[in-house]
């Protein structure tokens, strides 16, 4: 076997480690499923009628409303699971697993792989969860095949940026209760862009922050994606911001693994 092959092999035994931790404890997979799914009722039923009319549809408030808050909240889902993935990654670090792990014949790589893997995996289980209970709340999105595609495709480049992001997070946490705050601002950043509310109803200096974030390019395009109108120049902006984000992230959480993996003295 080429060392690229072991790699992959080590990878899918740590993705399988993960996936196993997952159905071993599955109160924090429907924890982080709860979050995104309580979020999506209270805003279309609580709030919707009322939110759906400040968009201009009077006659169909609630029903607008859906079709704009969905794209947020598919968004904050895909922020809920990489938290998850931070505090794991904080779990291993801090639990001595990984001095085990260097006495293995394993790729170094592996580790994480297996994490962002497993992330990617609870992710789009995520996803699809939300997709489901927002149609049957009366989501009709009007996205064709190539449409639909083009979305998946910005999805799991965002949940990919997000969970190297998570990784390194994790990484530089000295403790879990840490790497389950730092991520916070993550679930935030949608609240505080183009998920839930139009920016140009925001004060100017929080609308400045909500257009130039990189929730609300992503939002956006998936918004004219899911229903069919324009995306323009957000498209591009969105990818930017996850291929920028997910290389930086990558680089930042190899160079805290090697540095962890030194002995000390």
């Amino acid at each position: 076997m080429t060392a690229l092959s072991y790699a992959a092999a080590d990878s899918a035994t740590m993705l399988r480690r993960n996936l196993r931790h997952m159905l071993r404890y599955p109160a924090m997979t429907a924890m982080l499923l709860a979050v995104p799914v309580i979020f999506l009722l209270i805003f279309v039923y609580v709030f919707g009628g009322t939110l759906g009319a400040g968009l201009g549809h009077v006659a169909d408030g609630r029903a607008a409303y859906i079709r704009y808050v969905v794209p947020g909240i598919i968004l904050l889902t895909v922020a809920s699971a990489a938290q998850a993935t931070a505090i794991s990654v904080a779990m291993d670090m801090t639990t001595g697993i990984i001095a085990r792990f260097r006495t293995m014949a394993i790729s170094r790589a592996s580790v994480l792989t297996g994490h962002v893997l497993g992330s990617m995996i609870q992710s789009v289980l995520g996803i699809a969860v939300i997709i489901g209970i927002a149609l049957a709340v009366g989501f009709r999105p009007t996205a064709g095949p190539l449409a639909w595609l083009a979305a998946a495709g910005l999805l799991l480049l965002t949940a990919f940026a997000l969970t190297w992001l998570s990784v390194a997070l994790g990484l530089v946490s000295k403790t879990v209760e840490t790497a389950s705050n730092l991520p916070m601002f993550l679930m935030l950043l949608p609240f505080l862009g183009s998920g839930f509310v139009p920016t140009a109803s925001m004060p100017a200096g929080l609308r400045w922050f909500a257009e130039y974030q990189p929730f609300t390019p992503v939002t956006q395009t998936l918004r004219g994606l899911l229903a069919g109108g324009p995306v323009g120049a957000s498209a591009i902006i969105a990818v930017a911001w996850g291929v920028g984000i997910a290389l930086l992230s990558y680089l930042w959480s190899r160079r805290l693994y090697r540095r962890h993996r030194q002995p000390v003295g």
